[in-house]
C-alpha cells in the first residue's frame, strides 16, 4: 500500500486544515496532528463540541468517507455551521478500521472555503489515512529481549539498572532500546514502553 500523499500536499488538498488521529483506542490517539486553525481549535475546545460533533460521530460508528455536506447525522449544535465561519466550509471525513483486536480505528477530517472536495481528492486522502494506520499498526517483529528491556523502561527503570538486572551490558540494553524504538516509530524509550504497552505487548 502507498501512501501516495506526503504531508505537504495534505495543505494543498485541505487548504483550511485537518485533523488526523492515528490507531484510536479505548481514550487517546498513539498519534494526532491537527493543523486546524488555532481560532477554531480554541472555540471548539471550550464549546466541548467533540461531544455534539456529527462528524466524529460518524467517524466512530462507519468505515470509508463522507463529505460533511452529505452526513446524515443531526447536527443540534450546529458544529459544522459555526465551523464555516472559521473557513471550514467544505470538508470530508475519512475513518478505517482492520478489525484489530485492539479496537483501534484511525480517522482524518479535513477543510476547505472554496468547494467540496472532488472523489479524486477524496480517494487520495482516504489512501493516506489507511496508509498511516497500517505504518502505526503494532509490530509482530519485537524480540523478546527488547519487549523484556521495554517492561523495565515502564517500570522507571534506569540504563544501569536493566544492564544489571538481566546482566548485559548497558550498550546491550541501548541496542535493543534503539531497534524497539525504530519498530514501534517512537522518538524516545519512554514512548516506545508507552506504545508497547498500549498495544498490549508488555
Amino acid at each position: 500500500m502507498s501512501k501516495e500523499l506526503e504531508e505537504g500536499d495534505l495543505l494543498q488538498i485541505s487548504p483550511s486544515g485537518y485533523h488526523i488521529a492515528l490507531r484510536v483506542g479505548f481514550a487517546f490517539p498513539l498519534a494526532e496532528i491537527n493543523a486546524f486553525p488555532a481560532g477554531w481549535i480554541d472555540h471548539y475546545t471550550q464549546q466541548r463540541f467533540m461531544l455534539f460533533d456529527p462528524i466524529i460521530r460518524w467517524v466512530y460508528s462507519n468505515t470509508g468517507a463522507i463529505r460533511w455536506s452529505e452526513c446524515p447525522l443531526e447536527d443540534p449544535r450546529k458544529v459544522l455551521g459555526q465551523a464555516a465561519t472559521f473557513g471550514l466550509r467544505f470538508g470530508v471525513a475519512i475513518s478505517c478500521f482492520d478489525g484489530n483486536a485492539e479496537g483501534q480505528r484511525s480517522f482524518g477530517s479535513f477543510a476547505r472555503s472554496d468547494r467540496e472536495f472532488t472523489d479524486p481528492e477524496i480517494k487520495a486522502l482516504t489512501a493516506y489515512v489507511s496508509y498511516r494506520h497500517m505504518e502505526m499498526a503494532p509490530p509482530t517483529n519485537l524480540t523478546r529481549a527488547e519487549l523484556e528491556a521495554l517492561g523495565m523502561v515502564k517500570q522507571g527503570m534506569r540504563l544501569k539498572q536493566i544492564a544489571f538486572e538481566i546482566g548485559v551490558t548497558e550498550g546491550a540494553v541501548k541496542q535493543r532500546l534503539k531497534n524497539a524504538k525504530l519498530k514501534l516509530h517512537a522518538q524516545t524509550s519512554a514512548q516506545a514502553a508507552t506504545r508497547a504497552h498500549e498495544f498490549g505487548l508488555i
